[in-house]
């Protein structure tokens, strides 16, 4: 064991998380490393009481070519979560996790930090990256010719709605949001919030989740796993006939016609997508064109006309990611506590 273990709270990670352009980066090194860097399995669960909660973990190992030479550097973590309908009226989060990081080199344990920020944040990033690949550029042409703004729309107006808001303003100044949840208040809370981030025009919440997608250049689904009365809610009559739509809620809100008749359907990565439909969590999805990672290794345009729908499910390796950067400057600063080893 190593003589000590930096461990990291959630106040420690969110001081030392990375600007939302560093974050996009982290994000877009972490979807390309899956195409030939990365290693992990689907996600290894088990299913606690009560019903529609779980508990993963999600190891993962990255070898870019080189190493350090090369820029790079091996990284080997894990991230343990939970999900739990949790208690909105007692302040107890649905989610729960930690991440162990580990020396590459040795395996002897370098960080334990609290996986809640960067679940958050990493999530968020990735849906950054595909906002960045495929929303619709003719949006941003009209806009810069006095044209309509761009619209976004957030379901979900817990943690994850909350994080997606920096990282619309950055890649879309100018958007205007709408907000919906089920819980109004929250999604009064979530339109406030957005009217004081940068780069939001303006913000409002709606009450309902079809008025929020109406003719939204970019969609994102963040409701809770534990709400079968939206399963599949969300169909194409929702949708403008070139939104981008980004599901970082498995398909709890999202139709698989929605899949089905895209004219590009992408995920995170293909071998836990096709696990989880297997499991039952994807019926009607057809196979994914591609990964986002391969998008960009590829450079793939958006296609010319017609919906895309990115799918992203949450890979151990953006965790890790993260951590080591969340890790690298808790070091520089001297935060958190040292633990005997």
């Amino acid at each position: 064991m190593p003589a000590s273990i930096r461990y990291l709270s959630a106040i420690d990670v969110a001081a030392c998380m990375p600007a939302v352009g560093e974050r996009l980066r982290l994000a877009e090194r972490a979807m390309t490393a899956l195409v030939k860097d990365a290693e992990l399995p689907p996600k290894i669960g088990v299913h606690p009481r009560p019903a529609g909660s779980f508990a993963h973990a999600m190891p993962a190992s990255i070898r870019p070519p080189g190493g350090e030479s090369l820029g790079g550097h091996d990284l080997l973590g894990m991230k343990w979560v939970t999900g739990f309908a949790g208690d909105p009226t007692l302040g107890i989060p649905a989610i729960h996790a930690v991440v162990i990081l580990n020396d590459p080199s040795t395996g002897e344990v370098r960080a334990i930090l609290d996986g809640g920020p960067i679940t958050a944040e990493r999530t968020a990033a990735v849906s950054g990256v595909a906002i960045r690949l495929f929303g619709r550029a003719s949006a941003r042409s009209l806009q810069r010719d006095g044209g309509p703004p761009i619209r976004a729309a957030i379901i979900g107006a817990g943690i994850q709605g909350h994080s997606h808001l920096p990282v619309l303003g950055h890649l879309l100044p100018g958007v205007h949001l709408r907000v919906h949840d089920r819980h109004p208040e929250r999604a009064l809370a979530l339109a406030a919030a957005a009217g004081r981030t940068a780069g939001i025009a303006e913000a409002r919440a709606v009450s309902t989740a079809r008025e929020a997608a109406a003719d939204a250049d970019v969609v994102i689904t963040a409701v809770s796993f534990t709400e079968p009365a939206l399963r599949g809610a969300l169909t194409l009559g929702w949708l403008a006939p070139e939104a981008l739509v980004v599901a970082v809620d498995y398909a709890t809100m999202v139709s698989p016609a929605v899949a089905r008749e895209a004219a590009l359907f992408v995920v995170d990565e293909r071998g836990q997508f096709v696990v989880n439909r297997d499991a039952g969590l994807f019926d009607g999805y057809p196979d994914p064109a591609m990964t986002l990672g391969e998008a960009i290794v590829g450079k793939i345009a958006r296609p010319p006309a017609g919906r895309v729908l990115v799918t992203h499910l949450g890979v151990g390796v953006a965790d890790v990611v993260f951590a080591d950067a969340v890790l690298r400057q808790a070091e520089a600063l001297g935060l958190g506590t040292m633990l005997a080893g």
